[in-house]
Parts: C-alpha cells; sequence; structure tokens
C-alpha cells in the first residue's frame, strides 16, 4: 500500500497520486507525506530513487536490510531507523520490534513499513482530521510518530511487570515447571527489548542536541521529550530485568526448600522403619521359643514394643524439631 497526503500552504489537507510528488515539491512549498506500508521492493525503489533522489545505499538499508535504531545524516535529508513492540499474538509471551524507516526532507517525510505499523496507522488518521499535525513541518511530525511508537512501548513494559508480579506470587503459592519457562520468556522478552531502548535513546539524544540542520530549533525541545521517555523505558527495563533473576533465584530456591521437606519426611520414615524392620525380621523367623509361640500374649507384647519405638522416634524427631 502506497499512500501520500499533501499539506498545501493554504492549510487544505488532500490525498495525492505518487505520479505528482516530484512536481509538487518542486513547484510548490506544500509538504508531503507519503507512506509505504507492506510493499514490495521493486515497487518502492523507482520511488526513492527517482523521485526523492535518494542515496542507493540508503535505500538499500530501507529495502533490504535490517538495523538497530539509527539516524543517517545525507545532507539534503535524513535517514532514521526507528522501532516499537508489540504481542505477537495474545497468547504468546513473544514479542515483535517492527522497523519503521523514514526520510526526512525539507518539506516531505517518507515512511516505510515491511510489516503495518499501528502508530503510524493511527497518527496517518489524525493528520486528515487536524493539519496541525502536518503544519508544524517534517520534524515535529516524526517527534509525533516516535512519540506514538514509544508510548506502545511502555504499555509493553508495563504490562510485563505486571505479569511479572504474578509470576511472584505464583513462585511463592504454586511453583510449577510452568512458571520457569515464563520467566525465561520473559527474560529473552527484556533483553529483546534492552537491543533496541538503548541505540533508539541515542537517535534521539543525537535530534535534541542539535546535530542535523533539518531539525528545527523548535523542535529540538520534543527530542528531548523523548530521549527522557526513552531513559525512563530503558531504566524499567533494566529494572524488571532484575527483578527476573530476583525471581528465578526465588524459583529455585522454594523448589530446593520444597526437595528439602519432601528428602526430610522420606528419610524420617525410612529412619523410623529401620528398628522396626529389625526387630520384625528376628521375630519373623520360626525359632521354637519365640514369644508370640510360647505366650498367650506373645504377638500383642511384641506389637506395643514396636509402637512404643515408632511413637518414642517420632517424640524424639518432634523435640529435635526435624519436622
Amino acid at each position: 500500500m502506497i499512500r501520500v497526503i499533501r499539506m498545501m500552504e493554504s492549510g487544505d489537507i488532500n490525498p495525492v497520486e505518487v505520479e505528482q510528488i516530484k512536481t509538487i515539491l518542486q513547484d510548490t512549498g506544500d509538504f508531503i507525506w507519503i507512506d509505504i506500508a507492506a510493499e514490495q521492493p521493486e515497487i518502492c525503489k523507482p520511488i526513492l530513487q527517482e523521485i526523492f533522489n535518494f542515496h542507493p545505499l540508503a535505500i538499500d538499508d530501507a529495502l533490504h536490510e535490517t538495523h538497530v535504531p539509527k539516524v543517517d545524516d545525507w545532507n539534503d535529508y535524513l535517514y532514521l531507523v526507528l522501532r516499537t513492540a508489540l504481542r505477537e499474538s495474545p497468547q504468546t509471551e513473544g514479542i515483535a520490534i517492527p522497523e519503521l524507516d523514514i526520510f526526512l526532507g525539507e518539506n516531505y517525510l517518507v515512511s516505510y513499513q515491511s510489516i503495518p505499523i499501528q502508530s503510524v496507522e493511527k497518527i496517518w488518521e489524525l493528520c486528515q482530521k487536524d493539519q496541525r499535525y502536518l503544519s508544524r513541518g517534517a520534524g515535529f511530525l516524526l517527534y509525533q510518530i516516535a512519540d506514538e511508537m514509544a508510548t506502545d512501548i511502555m504499555h509493553l513494559i508495563e504490562e510485563i511487570d505486571e505479569h511479572v508480579d504474578q509470576i511472584e506470587d505464583e513462585i511463592f503459592t504454586d511453583p510449577q515447571s510452568a512458571t520457569l519457562a515464563k520467566i525465561f520468556s520473559i527474560k529473552r522478552t527484556v533483553l529483546k527489548l534492552r537491543r533496541t531502548l538503548l541505540p533508539q535513546k541515542e537517535v534521539f539524544n543525537k535530534l535534541a542536541r542539535g546535530d542535523f540542520a533539518l531539525i528545527k530549533t523548535n523542535d529540538q525541545v520534543y527530542f528531548r521529550d523523548l530521549y527522557d521517555h526513552m531513559v525512563r523505558l530503558q531504566e524499567i527495563n533494566e529494572s524488571t530485568r532484575d527483578l527476573l533473576s530476583g525471581a528465578l533465584d526465588t524459583y529455585l530456591s522454594v523448589i530446593n526448600n520444597r526437595m528439602n521437606e519432601i528428602m526430610k519426611v522420606l528419610t524420617i520414615i525410612a529412619t523410623i522403619f529401620i528398628p522396626l524392620s529389625f526387630f520384625t525380621s528376628i521375630y519373623g523367623m520360626n525359632f521354637a521359643y519365640m514369644p508370640e509361640l510360647q505366650w498367650r500374649w506373645g504377638y500383642f507384647l511384641i506389637l506395643s514394643f514396636l509402637a512404643i519405638i515408632f511413637f518414642a522416634m517420632l517424640i524424639f524427631f518432634k523435640q529435635k524439631k526435624w519436622f
């Protein structure tokens, strides 16, 4: 899908055809946002190369390669890679980190999504309803898109944080082997987010400190705010990582304690039956003068003796607080 929206100098907003873009950019001061989503590289490349005259390396980065968040200055335009995070499906713990490639010029913004990103779709709809999103130029539009993507990451991290709390409760109430699988699954998710948050934070830091002429001074404060958001997200993500490490240690301790309790009970049972087995093995032999054979109450006497040993050992173990 290729769609183009145009902000005219008069303030009107209307869609245009791809064939009109080059003429509009050359002959007018209008602002254009072209969004390309889930299109084949063969279709996208002529648009990026012939209409906008982007460098082949930048085009190749956008259409064929996968990158961590970054920003490249090509003098007349900026090439940015941003990433957001979303659930692969409600039934799984895994997340997807889709990539958004952006070309930012003086009076245009080109966005390329290999898979549709909900954040971009939301800003696209808002741009058609409210001219303020486009009237302030490419830098402010970039901020709006990036801010929406950061919000999605925040929602996901908050969801992960709540899930960690549930796992901690589960560890103390009913730890299962599935609990350990959940811990490792979330830990992989947190590490995956960490590899995105660190470089993306640096991208917003560069945009906020005025390294690029295409980012207006008035827009730098917005990217500074975004940088603060990314720092906070990184801190929350790191604290979640620490909580998961603690939860893993706690889980192993609980399982070990449970195993120790089981072994203690089995040891006590085995210890109690050692003397009982000893006496029963002796008195189970067929001797002529065994008490149970010569006395009327012989069996009762032997069973009473064994019962006394049993309860005496239980009392002894209880006093020692072994169970």
